[in-house]
């Protein structure tokens, strides 16, 4: 088995990036993904040029590096900043939102629909049915909202 290995030495290359893709695939977490890759291209590579096994470690090593280094420069670039933690609050995900009110504000003082649910909202003034509300802050469960500016 040596033998075979040490005369061709791509196919070891070559198995092990198999292997390793293989991998990625049960795992997922992107790493196994360049290291395969690695492999692969040094397998193509001792394939194309001979080399010692050294060399090939080195080529290795080097690749995976260099598609570590690509491929994190490439993530770092595509990152969107993160928003506020608002994942578990609700409320703190609908500010600066804007719903037309479907009744109207009595004492400042009504409700408004939010996909499948109902909230309920204050304002400075009453406000009649069909106004354009955005929310400006919430108050415990309360949304405050105020007529939007803008339509």
């Amino acid at each position: 088995m040596m033998m075979l290995i040490l005369s061709h030495p791509h196919v070891f290359w070559l198995c092990l990036g198999g292997l390793l893709l293989a991998a990625e695939m049960l795992g997922g977490n992107g790493f196994l993904l360049w290291s395969g890759v690695a492999a692969v291209a040094t397998g193509l590579l001792a394939w194309l040029v001979p080399m010692g096994w050294e060399w090939q470690g080195v080529s290795f090593a080097l690749l995976m590096l260099i598609a570590v280094w690509l491929w994190w420069r490439w993530l770092s670039r595509r990152a969107q900043p993160r928003p506020d933690n608002a994942l578990n609050q609700r409320g703190q995900q609908l500010l600066g939102l804007r719903f037309t009110l479907e009744q109207a504000l009595v004492n400042g003082r009504g409700q408004i629909h939010v996909g499948d649910s109902v909230w309920p909202v204050f304002a400075d003034r009453d406000l009649p049915a069909g106004t354009i509300v955005e929310v400006v802050a919430i108050d415990g469960i309360r949304l405050r909202v105020q007529a939007s500016e803008t339509h």
